[in-house]
């Protein structure tokens, strides 16, 4: 069930088999959530953190006026709220954007790794600092790619955090968003969302059919995006 995570955390530097156990340990609690159900509502106060073990979620933010901004995707393998063991109050919602299967860790055996287990410590330390750096990614896409490149940037991000925890089928994966939801993610209507789209179907770089996204040509596409996946951190080395 936690294999996503070994994948994820993995990736940065080994896991020993009591630090998977020690994980194992913590998270035994199974939920289950529905599309378009919060599995973290802004402004409560978790007393765990939620890993999603199958499903997309996203972190977002709703203004005054009813209009809705996701500031990140969540995969298979990613802390939702990791960071909320030490926030205590959550500043953002996270809502299921596809039926999601999560476990949650009691933030007390979080704790308790802090004080047992310092490299695990550090690992999980490094994934809240990916997340600051994907979060960092977003704010120059939003403020300084055009829509399209912004589009090939995310559709490369996901592609690569989702083949980490093998949930990608050769160039392919499953992408579950409405162009709706797509728009949310963009900070666009959903007909510019559209259009956004076709530009990208037309350069020939990738098909969409229906919520399968087929990658066509990597090499251009990364161009367009002018993607590196530095942040990512994903070189194995000691941490």
């Amino acid at each position: 069930m936690l294999e996503s995570l070994y994948l994820n955390l993995g990736q940065h530097d080994a896991l020993s088999k009591n630090e998977k156990a020690l994980l194992a340990d913590a998270m035994s609690v199974e939920k289950y959530f529905v599309t378009g159900e919060d599995i973290v509502v802004e402004g409560s106060r978790p007393t765990v953190s939620t890993l999603i073990v199958d499903g997309l979620a996203a972190r977002y933010k709703v203004l005054e006026d009813g209009g809705r901004q996701f500031t990140s995707l969540q995969v298979a393998g990613d802390f939702v709220d990791l960071h909320a063991f030490l926030l205590k109050t959550m500043d953002h919602g996270i809502m299921a954007l596809s039926p999601c299967h999560v476990v949650v860790a009691e933030h007390s055996k979080l704790r308790a790794i802090t004080e047992q287990a310092p490299h695990l410590t550090r690992l999980l330390w490094l994934d809240t600092l990916v997340d600051g750096a994907i979060h960092r990614e977003w704010i120059v896409a939003m403020g300084r790619r055009s829509k399209t490149s912004h589009l090939a940037h995310l559709i490369c991000e996901l592609f690569v955090r989702l083949q980490v925890v093998k949930k990608t089928q050769d160039m392919s994966f499953h992408l579950p968003l409405s162009q709706a939801e797509l728009a949310d993610v963009l900070g666009l209507s959903v007909v510019h969302m559209n259009r956004v789209i076709g530009t990208l179907r037309r350069m020939n770089v990738i098909n969409w059919v229906n919520h399968t996204i087929t990658i066509l040509d990597w090499p251009r596409l990364v161009g367009i995006a002018e993607f590196d996946p530095t942040y990512l951190s994903m070189s194995n080395e000691p941490r």
